[in-house]
């Protein structure tokens, strides 16, 4: 998408709520052609595709940033419908009012651009959309900042989509390094001898059952000549089986999805770094493959970690917790984390508790829980806090070992976020467990069929309005 200072004229696109006094909106009204509702539209257009067209978006006391973002997605398909990729933009003056509206206005339309044709043969034509806007001066900026987030949401969707053919733990780090290399952000990939000399020993458990090696990724984007700073962990399952608890065929399907928490690390840090945010971050990313094979780890096994704390593996699909065990230790104790917070793909519970569209949230302080939830709020990323009782802090309790890392009793999601909390070595932290909204396998509202990338806007808009 681009801004254009000179102003277009053969297309003029009215957006309108449906009470607008607009005089061409109240005659079409009239005429019953058109009535403002979300989503309705009107073309007034020649043979050669030029003229007006009026679109809707319904009450105005109805309007949030979510809806936005979408209504004008819906413009941007709309358009892409008609062939037209030139207008003039017109919204209602009152969006100047909000700080929210201008940006989704063109997110919404930036959205509707995205496509994963990776491995298609034939390439469905994009078409990329110019517009003018009055005042251009005031919508640049907004313009600029969009587009370098929008990217970096782009970027997240890619890595997830990719298939585990190409992508997997080494590819990954490669893949992660490349990306960061016209940036401020220095990119450190460990080995599997780095990583057990780190004594990652949950970790490595997870990845013995691959014949493609670990890597364990760090990124540091460090603006300022502060040493301490804010971490971002993100779970790097490449690919998950499920191993010995082996998952059903149909489950296995998208589990090269399972690494889309470090795929919002990598968006978020991109984000921060190309639109320049004065904020240290270092992201850290556990990257493996949970697979089969002789040397795989199996349920009932008591494994360690590099905390020294041990394990019960009572499910080998709750591999996971096992590799963020020890990456999150990792920037308790080994980075200067003045907070740290996870995304990760890991319970199946998650999306039992507040359904396939919705983040949930754990955290061990109220203050950052509360910054990241306006943050995803303001971001159109739906999250919902849970509170963990000291039932749930009795639940993970091993039997022969210190945690169980399947325990019954249900609160799958919330079990989770504790096991993980025993890592933090009481930094505040916020967990995020994406499993729902992370990957979709049909399109919905502005989000494509496959990768969302949810998680780096809220990541972005938490560490920008620092």
């Amino acid at each position: 998408m681009k801004l254009l200072k000179d102003q277009v004229t053969d297309v003029t696109v009215h957006v309108v709520y449906e009470d607008s006094q607009d005089e061409t909106a109240l005659a079409l009204k009239e005429k019953t052609l058109f009535d403002g509702a979300a989503d309705s539209h009107y073309a007034m257009l020649d043979e050669n595709g030029h003229g007006t067209i009026y679109y809707g978006i319904g009450k105005e006391e109805d309007n949030d940033p979510y809806q936005a973002t979408l209504y004008f997605y819906n413009l941007g398909r709309y358009l892409q419908g008609l062939g037209i990729n030139k207008i003039h933009l017109e919204v209602p003056d009152s969006f100047k009012e909000d700080e929210e509206f201008p940006g989704k206005t063109l997110e919404g339309l930036y959205q509707a651009e995205y496509r994963f044709d990776h491995y298609k043969t034939e390439k469905g034509d994009l078409i990329e959309l110019e517009l003018s806007m009055d005042d251009y001066d005031y919508w640049k900026p907004t313009f600029d900042l969009v587009e370098k987030v929008a990217k970096a949401v782009f970027h997240a969707r890619d890595l997830v989509n990719q298939r585990p053919l190409d992508l997997y733990p080494e590819t990954l780090a490669e893949q992660v390094r490349e990306l960061f290399q016209e940036t401020d952000v220095e990119v450190e990939i460990y080995d599997e001898d780095q990583i057990k000399s780190m004594g990652m020993e949950a970790f490595l458990q997870v990845a013995k059952g691959s014949d493609r090696p670990p890597r364990f990724i760090v990124l540091k984007y460090m603006p300022t000549d502060e040493k301490d700073h804010l971490t971002l962990v993100g779970k790097g399952m490449t690919y998950d089986s499920g191993g010995y608890a082996i998952k059903p065929g149909g489950s296995m399907e998208t589990m090269h999805s399972d690494m889309a928490g470090a795929a919002a690390v990598v968006g978020g840090i991109y984000a921060l770094s190309t639109v320049g945010v004065k904020q240290n971050v270092v992201g850290v990313i556990a990257a493996a493959e949970n697979l089969i094979d002789g040397k795989a780890f199996k349920n009932g096994d008591i494994v360690s970690s590099m905390k020294g704390t041990t394990i019960e593996v009572n499910n080998t699909d709750a591999e996971g917790r096992l590799t963020l065990a020890d990456a999150i230790y990792y920037a308790a104790t080994k980075l200067n984390s003045k907070a740290i917070v996870d995304l990760a793909t890991l319970t199946g519970a998650a999306i039992a508790a507040v359904g396939p569209r919705c983040t949930v949230m754990m955290s061990n302080e109220d203050e950052l829980a509360d910054q990241i939830l306006t943050a995803s709020q303001n971001g159109a990323e739906p999250t919902q806090r849970l509170q963990a009782f000291p039932s749930h802090y009795k639940q993970i309790k091993g039997k022969f070992g210190d945690l169980d890392n399947a325990p019954k009793g249900g609160a799958g999601a919330i079990t989770a976020g504790v096991f993980l909390e025993h890592f933090t070595e009481d930094i505040p932290w916020v967990h995020l467990d994406i499993a729902g909204p992370s990957y979709s396998k049909n399109a919905y509202d502005y989000l494509p069929q496959g990768a969302s990338g949810t998680g780096v806007k809220t990541l972005y808009r938490w560490i920008a309005a620092l």
